[in-house]
């Protein structure tokens, strides 16, 4: 007992240290932030910017400002919206979650105040959602959730870890996987939001899970609901919370099970919690409710493919892993490491490593049933970033138990760091292909085209259009948006 405190001094300044080193890391990483908006981000975006400045749900500015690729399928020659992207209720179509605009409005309204004031100052700069001031704002924001999450993975990953496994895993993780390309490239995009809300959900049940007060309990309902206002797949994750009522529930009708008589809930008062939490998740949707409502006439419409019409009895089970199309283990294999650290991990700690095996299990289900499962235009399997803190943690436990193999730590360190460069270099080169259109951002690839531009192009064009990239980003990504839509016009997408 007397050495414990001493330990837990240690580790905490371990901690810090390490800490301290993300926070550098993710600090001069900034200068990579993209502040466009695109794409899907067009749609996520508009929920922030109209209410914000039109006072409205009225995303017609927002569209005619998107690029061409987004914006052409939608408007007319005139520059005015389609009348078959018109809802029942009269809105412009806009299925994308609100949950991202929850997430930046704070500081899109600090920036919104700040640009009134220096207008009434002289200042030109547009108070209108688009100017740089809005998009900076945002795309900053975007990556400070994004660390955050990445920050709360490894602080519950260094709890069953060491914590050099619980860093590497971190930034391996980070570098090595699609996040970079949702967290800095395309930050309206809303997957960088939802592994940090999913990050906060995990966390804060992990700490809480062996004594949840009534509070408690409704703490976690309100995280609950910003990760489902983020991102409709993240329910699947809550599979984390039916393993662990199951066995509640099992506990308080078979009391004698328990070694713990004392600590054996009671059936009512599991009801209870359960109950209000349910409720208070529902309260929480209402941002998701209320904006489907207006634009489609019903407060359960989400606009993407009914569920009916998912491939229920034939999952794309293979394809969702080694597909050239977007496959998640083919375009990052890092994350085959950190998936066999999830099975280490519910075969060391069933307690918490089966809930939480659990919840990337009926996520990987729900996306192999789905009728899009590639994410049409995405870098790799652009869903499964959600799932970043569950991947942090299954990396750590892995370089942990691949560890035991070695005769040293030192060699141990020394591999895992091999292995972190190696898939880091690997994922920034494919990266730059994948964003320069070298190949197609929509559709399976050629993988030998793949192998053959990481070692013949992307070393001769890297070092320029990095360059172009920091001081010149306006015409590099003018370009790389009339690639995409030469390679549209190829190739369109299906009706």
């Amino acid at each position: 007992m007397t050495d414990q405190p001493d330990f837990s001094a240690t580790a905490a300044r371990g901690s810090r240290k390490s800490e301290r080193l993300l926070l550098l890391l993710w600090l001069l990483s900034l200068p990579f932030l993209n502040p466009w908006v695109r794409g899907d981000g067009v749609g996520y975006y508009a929920f922030a910017r109209a209410p914000l400045i039109e006072h409205s749900l009225d995303f017609t500015r927002d569209y005619q400002f998107a690029n061409e690729s987004f914006r052409g399928p939608r408007l007319d020659e005139n520059n005015q919206p389609k009348s078959d992207f018109r809802t029942p209720t009269g809105h412009l179509d806009n299925h994308f979650t609100v949950g991202p605009a929850i997430l930046w409005m704070p500081f899109l309204l600090l920036a919104h105040i700040g640009i009134l004031l220096a207008r009434a100052l002289g200042s030109s700069v547009p108070a209108d959602g688009f100017s740089a001031p809005y998009r900076i704002t945002m795309a900053l924001a975007t990556a400070f959730y994004g660390f955050l999450g990445l920050l709360l993975a490894f602080r519950l990953a260094r709890q069953y870890v060491e914590e050099r496994w619980a860093l590497l895993a971190t930034l391996s993780i980070w570098w090595a996987s699609s996040l970079p390309v949702y967290m800095y490239f395309n930050p309206s995009w809303s997957h960088a939001h939802s592994s940090f809300a999913v990050a906060l959900f995990l966390w804060y049940w992990h700490a809480t899970r062996s004594s949840r007060s009534l509070a408690q309990w409704l703490i976690l309902a309100l995280i609950t609901g910003l990760m489902l206002n983020v991102y409709y797949p993240n329910a699947m994750v809550l599979a984390v919370l039916a393993i662990e009522a199951v066995r509640q529930y099992l506990s308080a009708f078979h009391p004698g099970v328990s070694s713990a008589p004392n600590s054996t809930p009671r059936v009512s008062d599991l009801l209870t919690r359960h109950f209000l939490f349910g409720a208070v998740v529902l309260i929480c949707l209402l941002p998701t409710f209320i904006t489907r409502y207006f634009i489609y006439g019903s407060p359960f419409e989400s606009a993407y493919t009914p569920l009916k019409d998912w491939n229920w009895f034939s999952p794309n089970f293979l394809a969702v892993f080694f597909s050239s199309n977007h496959g998640l283990l083919t375009w990052t294999p890092i994350l085959l490491f950190a998936i066999a650290g999830l099975f280490l991990f519910w075969r060391r700690e069933p307690l918490v490593g089966g809930p939480l095996l659990a919840g990337f299990l009926a996520f990987y289900v729900f996306i192999a049933c789905y009728p899009d499962w590639a994410g049409i235009s995405s870098y790799g399997n652009r869903f499964f970033v959600s799932l970043i803190p569950l991947f942090i943690l299954g990396l750590a436990v892995f370089f942990d138990r691949v560890a035991q193999l070695f005769r040293s730590r030192r060699a141990a360190l020394a591999a895992a760091i091999v292995l972190l460069a190696v898939t880091t270099l690997w994922n920034a080169g494919l990266m730059f292909q994948w964003g320069s259109h070298l190949i197609p951002a929509r559709g399976p690839v050629s993988f030998s085209e793949i192998i053959h531009n990481q070692f013949f192009v992307v070393p001769r064009q890297l070092s320029s259009d990095l360059q172009r990239y920091i001081f010149k980003r306006k015409t590099l990504m003018q370009q790389i948006e009339d690639r995409d839509l030469q390679q549209l016009e190829k190739n369109p997408p299906p009706p």
